[in-house]
């Protein structure tokens, strides 16, 4: 990947350079994703994923639409696919080029000129448009074939009777259901439509099939548009789901590709600033009823904890103040007991509540925005206090999954399945990284919460609760810092046991990145000493060109490499993956205890700049690398909290 803002592949024929991924979203959950070559690998690509129920409800709706030009009689497919035990289609050997500048463009070379393919998703809307054009001496006819799954972005569909075959035709529009339980999907077109709907059967997505899942699909067409093209002269295909967009095509098209230039700060910044600036707008729901946090692509929905974590990097240090309230709003109106949603599923279910961290999160992330408004602002005075007040007083009580607040005024969870924290990968129900008890980060992270409340509280002239705050800030602090250092290593211990009285039955020893994080959320728990010492084992230990690793390749149990089955790959998730969203908290904690090292400052952002180098997707940055060299980028395309803490990292800790 270049220093430029806007990716540009040269692929020239080359199939492995168009393995590469693309994004692109519509700013309401909606989103259209495939390999450069179009070939796709994953149930979750397609070039119409709607979102029904903005932001969530994902479907494919619109998988593909095939061109084939036609020229002097001659047929010239340019649509890449895999089926079962040959080549892949032989369309991507055309493909000279893809950029995204900003929208996604391909460039074919056929017969006689060049072919461009041009996409944008409407914004706000269920619609993709695609502009044609030809760049040639003489007119050509193109066939454009739509294929459609119609089905759940996490499903897949096999041939059934049950389709409805039922096509509408208006004057430039064309319309079908064939799934009654979905709505309609129209096409606007400036061609001849002819109809001939059928299934395309077994298409392999080769990504699926390398995670152990189910890899075929068949997909339904309901017939083809013939468009006459003349040289130079674009033409247009939408498909919307419901009702198309009444404004032309064009003007949808210049009004996605203006919001993604005005994403970008300008040439005056940084070019990782700049691209980073450009992926965050990715993960923003702004335009949605209820506005949220897309927490990765493809296959992650909303998740408190990712939403929480990204916020300040999504939102304030853009400066995005009041769509960051909306979306802490909208948290705020899920808490239950005392807790903050973990998920919001995208089939829009109940929400999950089984993780503390995310609700700690939200103190940090209401600290931020009271830092940058003012602690007299009406929404900090009359949403955030009361609701970090009611979130005070039920961890005191105790709430559901055992989490509370013990005699020694630390937090914990007492369940043995609880997923307590962000190492929350399960087999069978049971956390493969066990965290149950009193974890480091927790108690970091839960007297900062206390402070928070205690500053806010006095703040706002409530005398009894700042102090009540204040002193259950103290007391965790003590017990923290008498407990949890661990000579043996220089480094704390990752998870303690909680025994009334004070004795320790279990003491987890581990080098993990979770002293990092409490260290970097509340470095006054350590002293200058411990403080500096972290820092060393974490670059010792887990510090990687491509993220911070979660357990040390010391120990017996680093598992590097997330690969194989779903069990096998959750088996290594936590256990020596490294994260890329963790650099942004080694740079928070390097910026606490080197404030005027300029010399880490910069080996952080020449890290930074590395990591925007190992992609699965174009100008995205991964959830997950493995933990040993090369290091090879994994998980899902895109993070939310990878982009934003990377993005604040270089804003607010580097000044760039």
């Amino acid at each position: 990947m270049s220093d430029f803002v806007w990716p540009v592949v040269r692929v020239e024929g080359d199939l492995e350079r168009a393995r590469l991924e693309w994004l692109h979203t519509n700013g309401a959950g909606a989103y259209a994703s495939s390999t450069i070559a179009r070939m796709h690998t994953r149930r979750y690509h397609g070039l119409l994923v709607a979102a029904l129920d903005p932001p969530r409800k994902r479907h494919v709706i619109l998988s593909h639409v095939d061109v084939t030009v036609r020229q002097d009689g001659v047929a010239t497919p340019l649509a890449t696919h895999q089926f079962p035990g040959v080549p892949p289609a032989s369309g991507y050997r055309l493909l000279g080029q893809f950029s995204q500048d900003p929208l996604p463009r391909w460039i074919y070379r056929v017969a006689g000129g060049e072919f461009e393919q041009t996409l944008a998703l409407a914004r706000g809307r269920n619609a993709v448009v695609l502009r044609y054009v030809f760049n040639g001496p003489k007119a050509i006819s193109t066939e454009l074939r739509p294929l459609m799954a119609m089905r759940s972005y996490h499903s897949l569909v096999s041939e059934h009777g049950a389709m409805v075959q039922r096509v509408e035709m208006r004057q430039h529009e064309v319309s079908v259901r064939p799934v009654p339980s979905l709505p309609r999907v129209v096409f606007r077109h400036r061609g001849i439509f002819v109809g001939s709907p059928d299934w395309w059967r077994l298409f392999e997505y080769l990504g699926e099939q390398a995670r152990g899942l189910s890899f075929q699909e068949d997909l339904w067409t309901p017939g083809v548009f013939r468009v006459e093209m003349q040289p130079g002269q674009p033409a247009y295909l939408v498909c919307a789901v419901d009702q198309a967009p009444d404004r032309p095509p064009e003007e949808l098209m210049q009004e996605a590709a203006d919001w993604l230039r005005s994403c970008d700060p300008g040439p005056d910044r940084a070019w990782a600033v700049r691209s980073l600036a450009v992926a965050a707008d990715a993960f923003r729901a702004d335009l949605a009823p209820i506005p949220g946090v897309i927490a990765g692509y493809p296959w992650f929905e909303l998740w408190g904890r990712h939403t929480l974590i990204a916020l300040p990097g999504l939102y304030l240090t853009p400066g995005r103040i009041e769509p960051a309230r909306q979306v802490l709003l909208s948290l705020i109106r899920h808490i239950r007991e005392g807790l903050v949603p973990n998920r919001l599923p995208d089939d829009a279910g109940p929400a999950e509540y089984h993780a503390v961290d995310a609700t700690l999160l939200l103190f940090e992330s209401s600290r931020r925005i009271a830092e940058i408004v003012g602690t007299a602002d009406a929404f900090v005075t009359s949403t955030i206090l009361p609701a970090l007040a009611g979130i005070f007083a039920k961890l005191h009580e105790g709430t559901r999954d055992g989490i509370h607040v013990t005699a020694e005024g630390l937090l914990a969870a007492g369940g043995l399945g609880t997923s307590l924290t962000w190492m929350d990968a399960r087999i069978d129900g049971v956390p493969v990284t066990s965290r149950s008890g009193l974890p480091v980060e927790i108690q970091a992270m839960w007297s900062r919460a206390c402070d928070t409340l205690s500053w806010l509280a006095a703040e706002a002239g409530d005398a009894e609760l700042a102090e009540s705050a204040r002193v259950a800030r103290d007391k965790a602090r003590d017990s923290f810092r008498a407990r949890f250092w661990c000579d043996r290593t220089g480094y704390p211990y990752d998870v303690l046991s909680e025994v009334p009285g004070g004795a320790l039955a279990f003491a987890d020893a581990s080098i993990r990145p979770n002293a990092l994080i409490a260290l970097a959320v509340e470095p006054s728990m350590f002293t200058e000493q411990q403080a500096q010492s972290i820092i060393a084992v974490v670059e010792r230990e887990l510090l990687t060109t491509s993220g911070i690793r979660t357990l040390s390749p010391n120990d017996p149990q680093y598992e590097p490499s997330y690969s194989g089955a779903v069990a096998e790959r959750d088996a290594a998730y936590h256990q020596g993956t490294a994260w890329p969203f963790l650099v942004g908290i080694y740079s928070r904690a390097v910026r606490n205890v080197y404030p005027q090292d300029a010399g880490r400052a910069a080996a952080v952002r020449a890290l930074i700049e590395g990591i925007l180098g190992n992609v699965l997707a174009l100008g995205q940055v991964p959830e997950i690398a493995d933990g040993d060299a090369p290091h090879r980028p994994n998980g899902c395309v895109g993070q939310a909290a990878s982009v934003a803490e990377l993005l604040r990292a270089l804003v607010e800790d580097l000044k760039l």
